[in-house]
């Protein structure tokens, strides 16, 4: 089962809206067959795995095949993978995690129960459950995995009073944030991020075949025509989400190189869960929040994170008017603290990092 987790992680940040999967078939304790799901619409892992053990002539028949996730049972873009173990003759299907999926959790180990194979499941559960956190909250609320990021100074300051902000944290920092890039399917930051960087919100560094979308909240489209991620090769790739009240004359010079979403207001800002709800209607499944500090914080204050992804460099900017990691209204007792949980702190060079669940369970 650790080998086909392996083999499911080749995939990183291809396979959306569908889950990371790997498949290893055994027989008589011999590997004779693994495979992995590449792409949604390609070929699922247990089917790569049967055919990879045809090509190098080895039996199915009586086989073990162990698969991070429950077979599928269902047609949707390929046919189910439970028909394709049945008639593999496979004798014994091992499982790590269940199908979250509400429409059809539990009937593919029905079904191939049925049909007298032996079914285990929960092996390495919360290994495969960690491995598809997005995806796994996606099926279930139709809303993205939302993780919130930041790099910082020790002091929790992304920037100066000036607004100057670039490389607080080091190289190896900035590598493990593509890595994080390359797993989502969107990016997020705020207009005002736009406005002080100019930032491209590309994925550099590592390979991603898969495009990553750019969202911009800009609720008075104040988004220049000049910006990267209007100008650039890109370009079809960014969504700018207004306000009602935009300018009608600026949304529509945007509106002609990029997507514009109009979306309502909440107290005088983008609704973030109307917003929330649109992506994930759009398929997105992992939302990469990436501020500035105003933004980060609407996502804390509102509960809407699920994953939080600190950077820390050994520097401090100190001063009462620099820019926080976290700003919005935050908590004013102890009461409404966020607790953190699944604490995982990391070394890159000479900075820390920080992951960990914003409460709540694998599947929230």
């Amino acid at each position: 089962m650790r080998l086909a987790l392996r083999l499911a992680r080749k995939a990183y940040g291809e396979t959306s809206p569908n889950p990371m999967v790997g498949a290893v078939l055994v027989t008589k304790g011999k590997v004779v067959g693994r495979g992995w799901h590449h792409r949604a619409g390609q070929p699922h892992a247990e089917i790569e795995a049967l055919r990879d053990a045809e090509r190098r002539g080895n039996p199915t028949k009586g086989a073990t095949i162990y698969v991070t996730l429950e077979p599928c049972c269902t047609h949707g873009r390929t046919p189910p993978c439970t028909e394709a173990i049945i008639r593999a003759g496979v004798r014994r299907v091992v499982v790590a995690a269940t199908d979250p999926n509400p429409k059809h959790v539990g009937l593919g180990f029905e079904l191939l129960r049925k049909a007298g194979i032996e079914v285990v499941s929960g092996v390495l559960a919360e290994e495969a459950t960690r491995l598809n956190e997005a995806f796994n909250h996606w099926i279930v609320h139709r809303t993205p995995f939302v993780t919130v990021k930041a790099a910082m100074t020790l002091d929790g300051k992304i920037a100066t009073e000036s607004g100057e902000s670039k490389w607080i944290t080091g190289e190896a920092s900035r590598a493990h944030s593509m890595t994080l890039r390359q797993g989502a399917d969107a990016i997020l930051v705020g207009v005002n991020t736009i406005l002080a960087d100019d930032p491209s919100l590309t994925v550099r560094l590592v390979t991603k075949a898969k495009p990553l979308r750019r969202i911009i909240l800009d609720s008075r489209a104040r988004t220049p025509l000049t910006a990267m991620v209007v100008t650039d090769e890109s370009a079809a790739l960014t969504s700018i989400v207004v306000g009602p009240g935009a300018a009608k004359r600026r949304v529509a010079a945007l509106a002609k190189r990029v997507r514009v979403i109009e979306a309502p207001l909440a107290g005088g800002r983008i609704d973030l869960p109307w917003l929330l709800k649109k992506l994930g209607e759009e398929h997105v499944t992992s939302l990469l929040v990436e501020g500035g500090g105003e933004v980060n914080g609407s996502f804390i204050d509102q509960r809407l994170g699920h994953r939080v992804a600190f950077f820390y460099a050994p520097k401090i900017l100190g001063g009462n008017r620099s820019t926080p990691g976290v700003g919005g209204r935050g908590a004013t007792t102890r009461a409404e603290l966020l607790p953190l949980r699944d604490v995982e702190w990391r070394k890159f060079g000479v900075d820390l990092f920080l992951g960990a669940r914003c409460g709540g369970d694998l599947l929230e």
